[in-house]
């Protein structure tokens, strides 16, 4: 969506939540089985020592330290955040939840002037804004106070201290490792069950894939920088086998079957969003026969600027939008809402909703530091190779789309387009847990580049996180800054279709670049790199010894000979004669953008003219039309394009 400056420290909303049975809370009663808690000076937090904390917090509470690194990684790869507050209220490297003190809830299609379905066929739908009614806490959002209890640290020492966050994490892993009734053992196979629980999940599929992932990266090990600079690391045992049997004594509901279309690595639940009439319209998706009747393009990331319970109460109101399905960032559970054969309502462009499937992530685009766990991230990228392999989609940045890379599918709509997931969503990383990571893919003669800066280091200046205006908390950023000339003093670079003067607002897109995307080389000056947007030559810092972007080569289109310009489009729709009696033409209108004679743009793909049809409950009047015109995909600014092949010609970067 288009973030809103929000406050993520006041009350939370949702619906309560099965608790695990047993309930890690009880074990509080178990604290002098578990020794004290080590003091954060023992641990030399203050100087930099987290290796030295997860050690000491290791033999304070009989815990394997491997086990407490690998499961403080899947929480937050270690990172601390200087002490802010994840997107479920979870602090700390051990990503101890407190949500009472940092959970929001926000609408996400419900603000600004996008209709979800993208479709002129049809009347917009622009959800009311609504916050969902607060209610108890699940105890996955509540074992920051459980940890102080166990170990007698404050909670706000729990929150903002490194090393007493780690104490606390261990604390846990013990009370539920002794609430098993298992001992205290210095091997991590005999951890499992503690590890499941420790997820907070209520079922035994969330918990089993969090505690696979945990295991995978106590086998495969690991090591990094984290964001205040400390290097840790956790050796590999690639011959680990883990008592997977301890979590049939978990005391977690078992695993619901229904039908859910998930890897078998992931946990997955069915929320559905309801097909249902009312009045004269009816919601929230519309019926469809993928990839049989069309195919399956794209996979748009969304947040959801809200919390996960609210989120699933929205999604169950016929009145309200759809997508695909929403990952939980606490633990990687995924709710599919919408089956893959069904078109969903999430992406403001018809033409892409028809092509596409839509997943949520429970976060905050405009809160930096609400930060998005390891497991969340983990458990979208299997979903998402999954379903590419299934739909044979390509993993590029062509074809895995923020919903800030979705163009408007007409020109009044460009201005109202959402923003989500924003500048701080590490693509980067997404990219190489999708096993495709980013890199040099061609000489310094390749005519492209893919836009690569470093996540952490990476920190441009935006405004408006919180208030309107003021700077945002520096933060890592997947996004590069584009200019009108090779100076920072220079105007930024305009979008005349937003009709407004560029800014550094954390929700205008109009002059940035994402990691992935790839642009064709225009010229170079020192260390700044321009390249062809948005009808422009754009700049960028690009030093070579801090590169924001690698070489690459590819497929560009360029107008034909003797054109002075060519039209944009936000949709590939087809041509009037393609249109059977029944189906009522839609207008292929271009957006008020052109690419001048001489421009070179990313190719992505060929594609037919293609409209889908559905603007009734029943689904006997719905169809596909393909016409015989054909457009190709371009990467255009920061988002997606369409120009027809008629217009263009195709030829190498080089």
């Amino acid at each position: 969506m288009r973030g809103s400056a929000i406050d993520p420290t006041s009350a939370p909303g949702g619906r309560r939540t099965r608790r695990a049975a047993g309930g890690i809370a009880a074990a509080a009663l178990l604290l002098p089985l578990l020794g004290a808690a080590p003091s954060p000076a023992a641990t030399g937090s203050a100087t930099g020592g987290l290796q030295r904390a997860f050690a000491s917090a290791a033999a304070a509470y009989h815990v394997p330290q491997s086990v407490l690194l690998a499961v403080s990684y899947l929480q937050s790869r270690w990172d601390t955040h200087a002490g802010a507050p994840s997107v479920t209220g979870g602090y700390g490297p051990m990503h101890l939840t407190d949500a009472r003190t940092a959970l929001t809830a926000v609408p996400h299609h419900g603000e600004g002037t996008e209709d979800a379905r993208g479709d002129s066929a049809r009347p917009a739908l622009r959800p009311e804004p609504r916050v969902p009614e607060a209610s108890a806490l699940p105890a996955r959002l509540e074992t920051l106070p459980t940890a102080a209890g166990l170990t007698g640290i404050p909670a706000a020492g729990l929150r903002t201290d490194p090393a007493a966050n780690v104490a606390g994490g261990a604390a846990l892993l013990a009370a539920a490792q002794q609430e098993l009734g298992r001992p205290l053992s210095s091997d991590p196979a005999d951890w499992y069950g503690a590890v499941a629980r420790f997820s907070g999940a209520a079922d035994t599929a969330t918990a089993a894939a969090y505690a696979n992932d945990v295991y995978d990266v106590l086998r495969t090990g690991a090591q990094r920088t984290t964001d205040d600079g400390q290097v840790v690391a956790l050796a590999g045992r690639p011959g680990l086998s883990a008592d997977t049997a301890q979590l049939k004594r978990a005391g977690l509901a078992p695993a619901a079957e229904d039908g859910t279309e998930c890897p078998a690595a992931v946990s997955c639940t069915w929320v559905p969003a309801p097909y249902e009439e009312f009045g004269d319209d009816y919601g929230n998706h519309d019926l469809g026969d993928r990839p049989a009747t069309q195919s399956i393009k794209y996979i748009v990331i969304h947040d959801t600027e809200g919390a996960w319970d609210g989120v699933l109460d929205l999604i169950k109101d016929p009145t309200y939008v759809s997508w695909n399905y929403t990952i939980r960032s606490t633990d990687g559970l995924i709710a599919q809402h919408v089956k893959a054969k069904d078109v969903a309502w999430h992406a403001g462009n018809w033409y892409v909703n028809a092509k596409s499937i839509g997943i949520e992530h429970e976060g905050f685009l405009a809160a930096p530091d609400a930060w998005y766990t390891e497991a969340m991230y983990r458990s979208s990228a299997r979903l998402v190779r999954y379903l590419a392999a299934r739909y044979g989609i390509p993993l590029d940045r062509q074809h895995i789309l923020g919903h800030d890379n979705v163009p408007g599918p007409t020109a009044a709509t460009v201005p109202g387009m959402h923003t989500d997931p924003g500048p701080y969503w590490d693509w980067r990383h997404y990219f190489e847990l999708l096993d495709h990571p980013f890199g040099r893919a061609g000489g310094a003669r390749g005519g492209l580049v893919t836009i690569l800066p470093d996540y952490a280091r990476n920190q441009p200046v935006y405004t408006g996180c919180t208030t309107a205006g003021e700077p945002c908390a520096a933060h890592g950023s997947s996004e590069v800054r584009l200019y009108s000339d090779h100076d920072e003093n220079s105007a930024l670079i305009k979008d005349i279709g937003l009709g407004t003067v560029p800014t550094t607002g954390v929700n205008d897109v109009s002059s940035r670049v994402s990691t992935g995307q790839q642009y064709a080389v225009a010229d170079r000056w020192g260390g700044w790199t321009a390249i062809w947007y948005l009808g422009q030559k754009a700049w960028f810092r690009n030093p070579g010894g801090q590169p924001t972007a690698v070489a690459a080569a590819g497929r560009v289109i360029t107008p034909k000979a003797g054109l002075a310009g060519i039209p944009v489009y936000g949709r590939a729709y087809p041509e009037k004669a393609a249109y059977p009696a029944e189906v009522p033409a839609q207008a292929v209108s271009p957006l008020p953008y052109t690419i001048p004679a001489g421009q070179r743009y990313v190719v992505g793909d060929e594609l037919p003219g293609e409209y889908y049809y559905a603007v009734t409950f029943t689904a006997d009047s719905h169809r596909v039309v393909t016409g015989e015109d054909l457009y190709y995909q371009i990467q255009y600014g920061h988002r997606v394009a369409y120009v027809r092949a008629a217009d263009v010609d195709v030829r190498p970067s080089a």
